[in-house]
């Protein structure tokens, strides 16, 4: 004669149950731990980017305030560079105009000596 509920059975099926229950208690601790950690993850990657993000638009303005800075120093140089900036120069105005200018004539280089 076989019997199903023996007294030592009995305590075997209530471990079996109080173990099904901490196997699915310890799963889900561990899905919500793996969850926590990956949410934290995101949150310090977003956070990066946002950083490098905030950077690039800070350096961008720079770059564009230096670019203008950069053409102002140009038109200034030209300005310092034009002939009419010239013309009104001291040391230009105090040069002596040469009345009867002689030039060179032919191939012959400044440094030769003419025989006659």
């Amino acid at each position: 004669m076989l019997t199903l509920s023996t007294p030592s059975a009995i305590p075997q099926r209530a471990s079996l149950g109080r173990l099904v229950n901490q196997s699915t208690m310890l799963l889900m601790v561990s899905i919500g731990t793996i969850i926590l950690i990956l949410a934290l993850l995101i949150l310090f990657h977003q956070n990066a980017t946002a950083t490098k993000g905030y950077m690039l638009r800070t350096l961008e303005r720079e770059r564009s305030a230096l670019m203008l800075e950069e053409e102002v120093l140009k038109m200034q140089v030209a300005d310092a560079q034009a002939l009419d900036r010239l013309e009104e120069d001291k040391q230009v105005q105090a040069m002596v105009t040469i009345r009867y200018p002689l030039y060179m004539q032919g191939d012959t280089t400044v440094a030769a000596t003419e025989k006659q």
